[in-house]
């Protein structure tokens, strides 16, 4: 009984101890500079609102809102214009190789912006002799709707194969064509699922920072953008935090539609079988399953082929000399700064941000299934950075700490802990699917047996978790390298990382430099993708899926 009593008294005195690490992180590192943001946008030092009353009125905000909706809602279309068909028929047809094809659709979703746009560049500059879409804003969209295709098929597609066929073959015998059939059964049916996607789209193209910075032209500027032009080239803190709070606004309706559609999705009644796919048959199966292929293979394959394409072009020839200037200063290299040197940062940064957000995750994940209010609570709060836009937390943490231990010299520390910001979220979501699946028989067999609790969770639960806990670290790592758009706020210029060092051997002229930014592109994407692999290999069942 002892040990029993124990397990029972153990969810509500080690929650608050383990709660106590999560809580501070975010509160300092988050709250704080996000409340910085908040009260320099909306003027509470000065006149209230005043700030966010002049940039509601200046025309220039004007332009950049209508301009960020606009492609935000263009990129939205597009990507379900594409991702609707491919997501039927992976929903629909068993075919060889419909796996590997499902999985490459979400290659490009895990790549790093600054990749997707160094990809573009490399692509539009091909393309420029036959049509020259550089700095225009299909430019963005192409690249949007490259990013996010795999949003509307994972998220459209995951309900397509499970909707039962029953209503569809009824409407089919009582004489509806294929297309009135999808239009007035098929489609009702989808629709939750296609405004989640379409939310989710609009969201990641609203607050776009790294795609619309490196393919935009100058009169192309989405509000992240233009919080990045105010803070970075103008110094004027104060527009750069009332277009936060624009944002953060357009952010919040956001995730509550999206919200709202799941909610509707969830009860949404689902064939009793686990799929409801079927054999490739006819040449109407054929021709669609085949045009699937080649959409995809054009709108996310041709992109990378023209990034490795234009790394290993050396003026009329092939080779891997922009590979090899990596490790040696020229006169052209970005900031006198070699960029192997990036390449360390990057790998350094990274990983101590990956053991921050597995520290900080950890203790989060095991405070939340606890349950309580407190495991509640702490479940919803680590969700938070997730729906605030890296910009927005880039400028939070220089305005929360342009004085004491982060500033000057110490701001090197900001960097691991904006990326660890970003992070913790998917740590949080690998480890509680696990850690709610054990059983709790275990612990209070081990509790009744004389084990402490620190034994209990070492014997019990560490073993369960640690194929997970590798799959957050591999996550986190993939996520924090090539993180841009808090890290360009708070990286030292003497100490670029990878994403960093793109950026700025894109925006200076010279074909050293742009060599340069291919190779870095090529192998950043490399490391993610080893990463990626190495995730799908060791997580089990859905733990870890992306």
């Amino acid at each position: 009984m002892t040990g029993t009593r124990g397990t029972r008294r153990r969810p509500r005195g080690r929650p608050l101890l383990l709660a106590a690490v999560p809580t501070a992180f975010l509160g300092l590192f988050f709250l704080w500079p996000l409340v910085r943001v908040l009260g320099r946008g909306l003027g509470v030092d000065a006149t209230p609102l005043a700030p966010l009353w002049d940039v509601a009125r200046d025309p220039r905000t004007h332009e950049v809102v209508a301009f960020t909706a606009g492609q935000a809602v263009a990129s939205t279309v597009l990507t379900l214009a594409v991702g609707l068909p491919v997501a039927g028929v992976l929903a629909r047809y068993r075919f060889r190789g419909r796996q590997v094809l499902e999985a490459a659709t979400l290659v490009p979703f895990v790549l790093p912006t600054v990749v997707v746009g160094s990809a573009f560049v490399a692509l539009l500059g091909r393309l420029a002799p036959v049509v020259d879409l550089r700095g225009t804003t299909w430019a963005i969209l192409l690249a949007h709707v490259f990013f996010n295709v795999s949003v509307v098929v994972r998220t459209v597609g995951g309900l397509w194969r499970h909707l039962d066929e029953a209503p569809l073959l009824a409407a089919r015998t009582l004489g509806a064509g294929p297309l009135r059939a999808f239009r007035e059964v098929t489609l009702p049916r989808l629709r939750p699922a296609i405004m989640a996607a379409s939310a989710v789209v609009f969201l990641f193209t609203f607050t776009s920072f790294g795609v619309v910075l490196i393919l935009g032209g100058p009169g192309r500027s989405t509000i992240e953008v233009e919080i990045h032009r105010a803070t970075a080239q103008l110094l004027d803190l104060r527009t750069a935090a009332a277009l936060s709070v624009l944002q953060l606004l357009a952010v919040v309706a956001t995730l509550g539609l999206y919200d709202r559609s799941r909610r509707h999705q969830a009860a949404r009644p689902l064939a009793r079988t686990a799929t409801t796919a079927r054999p490739v048959r006819g040449v109407r199966a054929r021709l669609a399953v085949g045009g699937a292929v080649a959409l995809l293979a054009t709108v996310q394959g041709v992109p990378l082929l023209a990034l490795g394409e234009r790394a290993l072009r050396v003026g009329d020839g092939w080779g891997l000399d922009h590979f090899r200037t990596l490790g040696r200063p020229t006169r052209e290299a970005v900031l006198s700064v070699v960029p192997a040197e990036a390449v360390v940062n990057s790998l350094a940064i990274a990983t101590v941000a990956t053991l921050l957000a597995l520290a900080v995750g950890t203790s989060a994940a095991v405070t939340a299934v606890s349950g309580g209010r407190v495991g509640r609570l702490m479940d919803g709060a680590l969700m938070l950075p997730l729906g605030t836009s890296a910009v927005t937390l880039g400028l939070g943490l220089l305005l929360a700490f342009r004085t004491g231990p982060f500033a000057g010299r110490g701001a090197v520390l900001l960097v691991p802990v904006a990326q660890a910001l970003v992070a913790v979220p998917f740590v949080v979501r690998t480890l509680l699917p696990v850690l709610r699946a054990i059983d709790r028989r275990l612990r209070e067999a081990a509790a009744t047996l004389g084990a402490p609790p620190r034994r209990v969770w070492r014997e019990v639960d560490l073993p369960i978790v640690s194929r997970a806990g590798l799959v957050a670290a591999g996550f986190s790592f993939a996520v924090t390298i090539g993180e841009f758009g808090a890290t360009i706020f708070v990286a030292r210029a003497s100490q670029p990382t990878i994403p960093v060092a793109i950026h700025r051997a894109l925006g200076l002229p010279g074909e050293v430099n742009l060599g340069r930014a291919m190779a870095l592109s090529v192998l950043l994407a490399l490391i993610t993708g080893t990463v990626v692999l190495l995730i799908d290999r060791i997580r089990v069942g859905q733990v870890g899926r992306f």
